[in-house]
């Protein structure tokens, strides 16, 4: 018995080296491209034909799979019949994959092993960790939304930042310059401004005694007790003013904003013969939100195999999804495995929290 035997080390974490073996579009980019099989369930077409060391296209069944630890197929190639098994093992690292494919039934040429088992090898090392790390890029959030960034940009230099705010504390300073200076200029030009600036150089020791001596009697009738109880009688009367219009005004318009509606997001994980869907229900309120609900619409032919998360029900394609209080500004993440046989009717056609949209991950 000829069998083949290969194994790679991969910097990515397990769950994203399983998303590479079962993603149909994926397996096309790093292996050979993947069609469903109509009309049959858990089975895929792989354009094998013209690669080294294939005959023909080769169809599959997944036989067992433990996401995202193992995945057992039956391959059929023109008649010759193997068992294909892909075992994912966590290191420090990030995984180790390993590949064994073992013949049931015929068997390979000894033209065709060799040739066959490079092919294998060359896109486990060279075309697969090229797809991780395409994938890992993709799955980067750089958006700023209410959940924050995935991921930081780095700072480039230092002197643009530190630039800027020495710029802002100048043009800070300047304003503030400005403003003193106007507010002198208008204590100055006062009625009574004039006055007492007059007045107090007419007192400076510089001045001559004759002067000194004629302005003296006249001081008397020019001192600021007449402007003083001008302002102190003046006061009285504007503080009662105000106080009693200020609390009747105030009083009826303060009401309680309402509270902020919930949000949602959705996205999916594509697989071999479905999906995984994930929705991520956020409450951007300062008060937990008792009750929800999650209406996910599925595509025609697709159902639900398990839900995490939340307690769910189903009324033809509609599952409504529902579970404990969300919350003051935290949330709660649903994640439910669908099946589907057929390859455009991957997607929800429909999300909805609480009546209103869900927005896309």
């Amino acid at each position: 018995m000829i069998e083949i035997d290969a194994h790679v080390d991969l910097s990515h974490p397990p769950d994203r080296v399983w998303l590479a073996l079962t993603d149909r579009e994926l397996i096309g980019r790093w292996f050979a491209e993947a069609d469903m099989v109509e009309g049959v369930p858990d089975r895929l077409l792989l354009h094998t034909a013209g690669l080294p060391g294939f005959d023909a296209n080769v169809e599959v069944e997944v036989t067992e799979r433990r996401v995202p630890e193992l995945l057992e197929l039956r391959c059929d190639e023109a008649g010759r019949l193997t068992e294909l098994t892909c075992v994912i093992a966590t290191t420090r690292q990030g995984s180790r994959l390993t590949v064994r494919e073992v013949p049931t039934h015929g068997s390979w040429s000894a033209e065709q092993h060799e040739p066959r088992e490079q092919q294998l090898r060359q896109a486990l090392t060279v075309r697969l960790p090229a797809i991780l790390d395409w994938l890992a890029f993709q799955q980067v959030d750089l958006r700023r939304d209410d959940a924050g960034m995935t991921t930081e940009l780095p700072m480039i230099g230092a002197r643009g930042p530190a630039r800027a705010r020495r710029r802002r504390w100048a043009l800070v300073a300047a304003l503030v310059g400005v403003v003193l200076v106007a507010g002198l200029v208008a204590w100055m030009t006062r009625p009574d401004g004039p006055k007492n600036t007059a007045a107090a150089v007419s007192a400076s020791p510089s001045a001559p005694e004759s002067t000194a001596a004629a302005v003296a009697p006249s001081a008397p009738p020019k001192a600021t007790p007449s402007a003083r109880p001008s302002r102190t009688v003046a006061s009285p009367t504007a503080s009662p003013s105000r106080t009693p219009t200020a609390k009747p005004s105030s009083t009826p318009t303060t009401a309680p904003p309402p509270p902020p509606p919930l949000t949602a997001r959705y996205g999916i994980e594509g697989r071999l013969f479905g999906y995984t869907g994930e929705v991520v229900v956020a409450n951007p309120g300062r008060a937990p939100a008792e009750q929800w609900s999650v209406v996910v619409t599925l595509a025609e032919g697709s159902s639900v195999d398990d839900v995490d998360g939340a307690d769910w029900r189903q009324d033809g394609r509609a599952i409504t999804f529902s579970g404990p209080p969300v919350p003051a500004g935290g949330s709660r993440t649903i994640r439910f495995d669908v099946r589907d046989g057929r390859p455009k009717a991957r997607e929800p056609v429909g999300c909805t929290v609480d009546g209103n949209p869900c927005a896309a991950l």
